[in-house]
């Protein structure tokens, strides 16, 4: 990888220790990704853009081996209701490609980030750079602070 992520520089404005983990980047699905990277689906987190009536998108990170609770979700930030965007829709809000949506490259924009709990249990997991095809392999204490995530309890097992 020759040029640096946004997600890269922020990471090492705040001293946060980093590993680039780089795959095919025609590989879209979470799991997949772990897959071919030999690597726990629990560690691998896909960023996902949900939208409340009204109110800013709300950026979620859940394990790629897990599916979203948009009832769950919607609790815990006190939202009446929650849909989550389209492919589309998620790339027009972004500006990122599904595959590469990081709540590390939108820290700009100021929106909730939820962190499903089953990431505390970890001490680094790996989530999107920004890019497809690049992963960052990090400290779960200090992303939720770098994107002052609150931390609930959203989702369920995939094959539930």
């Amino acid at each position: 990888m020759a040029t640096k992520l946004n997600s890269m520089r922020l990471l090492e404005q705040h001293k946060v220790p980093y590993e680039v983990v780089e795959y095919p980047d025609d590989l879209r699905d979470a799991e997949r990704i772990a897959e071919v990277l030999g690597v726990p689906p629990e560690l691998v987190y896909k960023t996902l853009v949900t939208q409340p009536d009204g109110g800013k998108p709300i950026l979620v990170l859940i394990a790629s081996d897990r599916r979203l609770d948009l009832k769950l979700l919607a609790a815990s930030v006190g939202a009446k209701k929650l849909k989550m965007a389209t492919h589309d829709e998620a790339e027009a809000l972004t500006g990122l490609k599904v595959g590469g949506i990081s709540a590390l490259a939108l820290t700009q924009k100021n929106w909730p980030v939820v962190l499903d709990e089953p990431a505390t249990q970890h001490e680094h997991i790996l989530i999107s750079g920004g890019q497809r095809g690049i992963d960052l392999r990090v400290p779960v204490t200090a992303l939720i602070r770098v994107v002052r995530a609150r931390i609930a309890s959203v989702s369920a097992p995939a094959e539930a």
